[in-house]
């Protein structure tokens, strides 16, 4: 389904990076996506973002809403006219709105599961908690650093930004097929955050990611991009696994 073009404002977006064995992001993600492949492993995450002002790209900012908002994504790469492509596959979304909820597939890409957000934010400070049907499945705790972490497969800050922009055009599986979008910042800024505890238990579920097949390795924050996303014309037939969505 075509989704109209949307603009808006990330409030505050987080990325909480993992490192995933190869092998086992090949089995799970659907054809034509393959695992983008960064020092023989595979890049995976949790993005918590808050969107406000989000309307049709026609509309004024007084006609937008505000959400909460989850993505599980998984870095890819598949064969496009011959060239190879890159963006991010996206098996599950969660929100606290409604609307997102009732639009997915129409003016929201993918199927939104409802969820509960109990988000706290101070002094630099973060701590997010997101229940679906009374079960935890997202909990992060992290703050603000000087510095990407000591370990991460990036080299340093700008590589994993740079690595991280360039990831801009997304798939959501909806109910026969995939949503595609296009994602623009306007003015793209990442910090590094110090991440004290992170639980997902769609990361954890070993029937998918055998135990010591995913490793945290970094966590950015973005925080007041300007942004609009557009359909994605050239989205791939789907082979969707229906339980993830």
């Amino acid at each position: 389904m075509k989704i109209p073009e949307i603009a808006g404002t990330i409030d505050r977006r987080i990325l909480i990076n993992f490192t995933v064995d190869k092998e086992v992001l090949s089995n799970f993600l659907p054809a034509p996506f393959r695992p983008k492949i960064i020092g023989d492993k595979g890049l995976a995450g949790i993005c918590l973002i808050r969107l406000k002002n989000i309307r049709p790209a026609r509309f004024p900012e007084i006609a937008g809403i505000s959400s909460e908002n989850a993505a599980h994504r998984i870095a890819v790469e598949w064969n496009e006219n011959g060239k190879t492509r890159q963006g991010v596959y996206i098996p599950r979304r969660d929100t606290n709105s409604l609307l997102n909820h009732w639009s997915g597939g129409r003016l929201f890409p993918g199927v939104h599961h409802m969820a509960n957000f109990d988000v706290e934010e101070k002094d630099g400070a973060y701590k997010i908690n997101i229940t679906s049907n009374d079960i935890n499945i997202i909990s992060i705790s992290a703050k603000l650093a000087n510095d990407l972490n000591t370990g991460s497969i990036f080299e340093n800050l700008a590589t994993a930004s740079e690595f991280y922009k360039n990831g801009t055009i997304g798939f959501s599986p909806n109910k026969s097929n995939y949503d595609g979008i296009e994602l623009k910042t306007i003015n793209w800024h990442v910090d590094p955050l110090f991440v004290e505890n992170v639980k997902s238990a769609f990361f954890e579920d070993e029937t998918v990611f055998p135990k010591g097949s995913v490793t945290f390795d970094n966590a950015l924050l973005m925080r007041d991009l300007k942004h609009t996303w557009k359909n994605y014309a050239n989205c791939p037939d789907a082979q969707t696994d229906q339980s993830l969505v």
